[in-house]
């Protein structure tokens, strides 16, 4: 067959292509396309050899693995090619798979045919060598044939034994696995670098890779890397099992990690089986798997077989449907919140990504555009895993062609045309405030702008705050629409004549809406704070504000260094409550929706705890004065005992204070001559007064229930819980006092780990952090409950 031009030039450009990405990736650990992008430029470049042999020479990506490494660790040459697996994309291809093992092996009953099975870790392929049952050498996979030497690198992870454990090792014994980064881990890696303002990882493949190449071993050992074995290369002076997953188990009791979710399955229908459970638990694993490798578990029969130029005939990885995809960025729409928040989304052309066609992703805010450096009309990167948002990790720059467009915040509001602000983070702290830019833009427009009281009403009925049921986001959209709400109160002026002509509601419906919305006025105080929608203050924070202060009034007087005093609640948090609570417009929302009915259920006095517990010394700490810590604002306060002779003080009389340094009274007396501070002095300690915290104030004998035995404790639930629902368990929680987060820190008291438990369950035991399975947590909560 005569090789066309047009087949020649094709083939090397694709050839290039490959080269350029294998580069990018072997060598500088810089991936420019998600392996599905790479995985069907290798396949036409298959196919077009395939078609055209003429076009196979030696220096073909397809008759090699990958490019030499870097030159910054010295060369190891494999004893034996560290090869890569040939991939299946759909069913069809496993078939043909199994078909041609069948035929090769010239048997019968191919369903009697055992295969091992492993998920494929996304990560990167090592070597470990052991003599005499101690690791001598570890080398990465590179171009397959030589690679780096990492030994210094890979002797800091915990899950690789420098000695084998136990005995009958072999002589000398090569083990082949897969170091990676479990998702909690990456997460935690990328917190800490945008926390010190330095560049993320795109993914915890990257992540493991650039971990593994560092050039200083106690870089790497401080990167939450691990290492898990898939097979053996050279074996001397020894003999393992002749089944691979055997083999895999032996070398599990010689102290070596395997993968827990390993099985031996029969035939094709084993295969597909493990390949469809697998896949549906995918997204709940502690790590991230691209597919599934199944391997002919017999090694007399895998020798059998044998290899094709670059991979086994005995193995094939049957991918899952890629988590990232290349697609092109058609434009940047801005969307308007409940709170006023701009916040950009990607049109894309539509990808298959994740299992689902994705046509838009969350770009997050302007500074997430800068930092992609992502314009109108690039090639970018979209990653979709299990349910979360879609969003772009990455710009293919190589593709641009200079057409496109850089991407700008809009003047107005494109719903009501109202001017669009930068929010400003403030710093307060002694005495001093620093103004900076933020990272949200806001239009000015709130309830008057269609797009906020769209949002606004939505959160406002939703099933947190006053769980109306029946008020869907078709019906909100319709009364905004059409004038017949333009605040939450509006809603209880509303007829049953008034919801018939809404879309899809007839009598019945509309009297059980008239009816749901009527018993909504009986709320709870914390789920009325909720549904207000204060900027920061999701429901734990409500539930905070409404368990600590006691009363709506409360909390629309208190300061914001009041606020300070409750449970998790900054000064940030505390100044947008209390700038929300000052507001007139917020104010006349709040007294038009008690004057419809509202009446607030669970209000009381200020918490116990609260009760006379702000000492003179502690409210002089929470002043910020230039120059006094504890010791300072005790020796004042044992000094005065009251706040009111330390306003009126000169600096002879501050001198004869004990313990108090020269430092410390020229700080005090800039305050003391500043206005503004002693008012705000004043006001605070007022405020303690009226509200029972001052130290003056005798607190109250605690009562019999009301028991919050978890008080400051924070709690974690994860999996699925069977004897309760996630929400249920949740607010047990919080009525026994604890926090309950949706992520696990240091802070973490304890984790109450479901089936199903993924990368929250790794970082708990990762942190040392309580595990509680469901029984051992009913019988706790039991326990609590009935103290």
């Amino acid at each position: 067959m005569s090789l066309p031009e047009s087949v020649a030039t094709r083939a090397e450009q694709l050839r290039a292509e490959i080269e350029q990405h294998n580069y990018r990736y072997y060598v500088l650990d810089q991936p420019s396309v998600p392996d599905s992008e790479y995985d069907r430029l290798f396949q036409a470049l298959q196919q077009l050899e395939s078609e055209y042999p003429a076009l196979i020479g030696p220096d073909s990506p397809t008759q090699r693995v990958g490019r030499k490494p870097d030159t910054g660790f010295a060369e190891v040459t494999h004893e034996q090619p560290m090869l890569s697996l040939d991939n299946a994309f759909s069913d069809d291809e496993m078939q043909a798979f199994v078909r041609r093992v069948q035929e090769r092996l010239g048997l019968a009953d191919v369903d009697r045919l055992a295969f091992a099975c492993e998920p494929k870790l996304d990560g990167l392929a090592v070597s470990l060598m052991y003599e005499q049952g101690r690791l001598v050498r570890a080398a990465t996979r590179g171009d397959g044939y030589t690679g780096e030497d990492i030994t210094l690198n890979v002797r800091t992870l915990k899950s690789v034994p420098l000695r084998l454990l136990g005995t009958g090792w072999p002589e000398r014994l090569e083990v082949r696995g897969e170091i990676y980064m479990p998702r909690a881990g990456f997460e935690f890696l990328n917190e800490q670098a945008r926390a010190a303002d330095e560049k993320t990882f795109v993914n915890p493949r990257n992540a493991a890779a650039g971990s593994l190449r560092q050039l200083d071993p106690s870089v790497t050992a401080r990167r939450p890397l691990e290492f898990c074995c898939y097979s053996t290369g050279v074996v001397e002076g020894g003999e393992l099992p002749a089944e691979h997953a055997a083999r895999l188990q032996r070398l599990n009791e010689w102290g070596l990690k395997i993968n827990a979710e390993m099985r031996v399955v029969q035939g094709l229908v084993g295969c597909r089986e493990y390949y469809a459970e697998l896949s549906t638990r995918r997204d709940q694993l502690a790590y991230d798997i691209d597919g599934i490798v199944f391997k002919v578990d017999r090694l007399d029969l895998q020798e059998q077989l044998g290899f094709v130029s670059r991979a086994p005939r005995w193995a094939i990885a049957h991918k899952f449907p890629a988590q990232e995809e290349v697609t092109r960025l058609k434009a940047v729409e801005f969307q308007v919140g409940r709170t006023g928040a701009i916040t950009p989304v990607a049109r894309l052309e539509p990808v298959f990504v994740g299992g689902v066609t994705v046509s838009n992703a969350t770009l997050h805010n302007m500074d997430e555009i800068a930092r992609l450096g992502v314009r109108a009309g690039d090639e970018v990167i979209v990653r979709r895993a299990g349910d979360v948002i879609p969003q772009i990790v990455q710009v293919v720059e190589a593709r641009r062609s200079g057409n496109e467009v850089e991407i700008h915040i809009p003047e107005h509001c494109p719903v009501c045309g109202s001017d669009v602000e930068r929010s400003q983070l403030v710093k307060r702290g002694k005495g001093r405030e620093t103004v900076s830019a933020g990272a949200i833009y806001r239009c000015v427009g709130r309830l008057s702008c269609r797009a906020q009281l769209t949002q606004a009403l939505i959160h406002f009925v939703s099933r947190k705050a006053m769980d109306i049921d029946g008020l869907g986001e078709k019906s909100i959209e319709q009364l905004v629409e059409r004038d017949m709400v333009k605040s939450p109160a509006d809603l209880y002026r509303l007829q049953i004549e008034d919801f018939l002509t809404l879309d899809g509601f007839a009598q019945l419906s509309s009297e059980n809406l008239y009816n749901a919305i009527a018993a909504s006025r009986q709320v709870e105080l914390a789920r009325f704070v909720y549904a207000l929608g204060i900027p920061e203050v999701g429901e734990g924070t409500a539930r905070a504000l409404a368990s600590r202060l006691g009363s709506l009034q409360r909390l629309r007087e208190a300061e914001p260094l009041l606020l300070t005093w409750l449970p998790d609640i900054g000064l940030e948090v505390a100044h947008e409550i209390h700038n929300f609570m000052a507001d007139t417009h917020n104010r006349q929302v709040m007294d038009d929706l008690l004057a419809q009915g509202i009446q607030l259920q669970n209000e009381a006095g200020i918490a116990v705890e609260l009760q006379g517990s702000i000492s003179l010394d502690r409210l002089l700490l929470r002043l910020d004065i230039p120059g006094v810590a504890r010791t300072g604002a005790q020796a004042l306060a044992r000094f005065f005992g009251a706040l009111e002779p330390i306003l009126s003080a000169d600096e002879s009389l501050l001198a004869e204070v004990p313990k108090f340094s020269k430092k410390a009274r020229e700080g005090l007396m800039r305050c003391l001559q500043t206005p503004e501070w002693v008012a705000t002095a004043q006001t605070l300690e007022a405020q303690l007064l009226a509200f029972g915290m001052h130290w003056t104030f005798e607190p109250e004998a605690p009562t019999g229930g009301g028991s919050q035995p978890l008080l400051g404790q924070t709690w974690v639930l994860t999996g699925t819980l069977e004897q309760l629902t996630r929400d249920q368990a949740k607010e047990r929680l919080l009525a026994l006092g604890a926090k309950v987060s949706g992520s696990v820190s240091g802070k973490t008291h304890a984790v109450v780990a479901g089936p199903g438990a993924g990368s929250k369950l790794s970082k708990a035991e990762q942190l040392g952090v309580e595990v509680l399975d469901e029984a051992t947590f009913m019988v706790r909560l039991a326990d609590w409950e009935s103290s």
